[in-house]
């Protein structure tokens, strides 16, 4: 056996992923304006808006509009195993202090795997904690997108659209954040320096009608 056949390269798989663009995410964003698109009208626009938003890596085979959300059908290629390993050496740099590496890793990471949601959501908790905020709000958004989830993507979406002035998407997550931890020290900070009272969670209610009883 030569040298090469033991060393053959990992296959790639041409895959077929659907993702979530959230109206919320994108107010004020060329993707925004998509959600005013008709599709029966502006359908060529709604494709350009989100070719150009997607990149030329994730191919639409189709998109389903509804008044909060478009769901779009994506075929991309996709080295899955090497991607997720780099993701998890880029977290672990990361943690052990190498950040400009990390980051470097993470892009590395989506470059074989275009739609890995640890990578994209590692690069965004990253940037959004060296204030990188326009940058770590695109990534955040994106892994949500690519499904990642969790009460560190909210806090962290919570505070970048905080940074960049949009209170009310501000707003938004970190009530989307108590809803998941209603007792959540850090999103009920961020709210009510935003002005905005955060609602009572289900056991504070209860103790204040048995108080009243």
């Amino acid at each position: 056996m030569s040298a090469s056949d033991s060393q053959a390269p990992s296959k790639t798989a041409r895959a077929r992923q659907s993702l979530v663009i959230r109206r919320i995410d994108h107010v004020g964003d060329s993707v925004g304006l998509a959600f005013l698109e008709s599709p029966e009208t502006g359908g060529d626009a709604l494709l350009a808006r989100l070719r150009e938003y997607l990149g030329e890596k994730l191919k639409i085979v189709k998109a389903e509009v509804s008044h909060d959300e478009i769901t779009v059908e994506i075929e991309l290629r996709r080295w899955i195993e090497e991607g997720a390993r780099m993701a998890a050496a880029a977290r672990d740099l990361y943690a052990k202090g190498a950040k400009r590496a990390a980051l470097a890793m993470y892009r590395d990471a989506l470059e074989l795997d275009p739609m890995n949601a640890e990578a994209t959501l590692g690069l965004g908790l990253a940037l959004a904690e060296q204030e990188n905020f326009p940058e770590g709000f695109t990534a955040l958004k994106r892994a949500r997108e690519f499904g990642a989830e969790g009460i560190e993507m909210l806090l962290a979406m919570g505070r970048c659209a905080a940074e960049l002035d949009r209170g009310p998407n501000a707003v938004a997550y970190y009530e989307e954040a108590l809803r998941l931890e209603p007792r959540n020290f850090v999103a009920r900070r961020a709210l009510s320096a935003l002005g905005h009272k955060p609602a009572a969670s289900a056991k504070e209610s209860g103790a204040i009608r048995s108080g009243r009883d």
